[in-house]
């Protein structure tokens, strides 16, 4: 009865981690070709190294490893893997933790931070004046995206307002321009979120610590070169 439920567990943990390492491959090629295709660091830069791209990547690659690991271990009954399996799950969750308390205690630091940064991205590309297309590629982007223009309003770009802020006549000498600045829809749609984003964060750490108690029974259960432990 025990080794049966061992080696449902088992396969369990491998089909698991299996689908874990689809996504997480899934993730890393989706990071890679934004990386490739198209030039986002215009918004914050000097933080360029942690725009979206950046971050797929080095989320694919963390899930990829840690989802392959999981598997491997769990297959070949290996303890040395499952127990790397799960003290990487376990600096991971503490990791998560972390950054979600510090954001709940500094939101309005990091809230600070973001608007400067974007303030900056802004002013470079109004130097810029259209010299450099990516520059204006992210701002077109985001203020298409958004439905927004400019970080409170059109009057932040100028005299020189792009294309994308435009709502409607367009082509005429007297263009109506998107009202909304993108800082605040930013922030509303943040804070629309804020439950989804938390239940999600809530529903992660759960499947981290099932996973964790998976590994750690495994191993518990496994002796080196001897199968189960009965």
């Amino acid at each position: 009865m025990a080794q049966g439920c061992l080696k449902c567990l088992k396969i369990t943990m491998c089909a698991a981690n299996f689908l874990c390492f689809i996504c997480g491959v899934a993730v890393l090629g989706l990071g890679i070709y934004l990386l490739i295709s198209f030039k986002i660091a215009a918004l914050t830069p000097s933080l360029a190294k942690f725009n979206i791209a950046s971050i797929l990547v080095v989320v694919g690659i963390v899930i990829t490893c840690v989802s392959f690991l999981g598997f491997m271990g769990a297959l070949k009954e290996n303890r040395c893997l499952l127990l790397t399996f799960f003290l990487l799950l376990f600096f991971m969750l503490l990791l998560e933790l972390t950054a979600a308390c510090y954001l709940l205690l500094y939101q309005n630091q990091v809230g600070e931070m973001l608007k400067k940064e974007l303030r900056d991205g802004l002013e470079k590309a109004k130097a810029q004046n259209r010299s450099s297309p990516d520059v204006f590629y992210e701002w077109d982007l985001l203020q298409n995206n958004l439905r927004c223009c400019g970080l409170n309003n059109r009057t932040d770009w100028g005299s020189i307002v792009p294309h994308s802020c435009c709502l409607k006549d367009c082509n005429t000498t007297t263009p109506e321009y998107k009202k909304e600045g993108c800082l605040t829809v930013m922030m509303n749609l943040f804070e629309d979120n804020f439950l989804t984003t938390g239940v999600c964060v809530i529903v992660v750490c759960i499947i981290e610590v099932l996973a964790m108690c998976f590994a750690m029974t495994l191993f518990c259960h496994i002796r080196t070169g001897l199968g189960y432990k009965l």
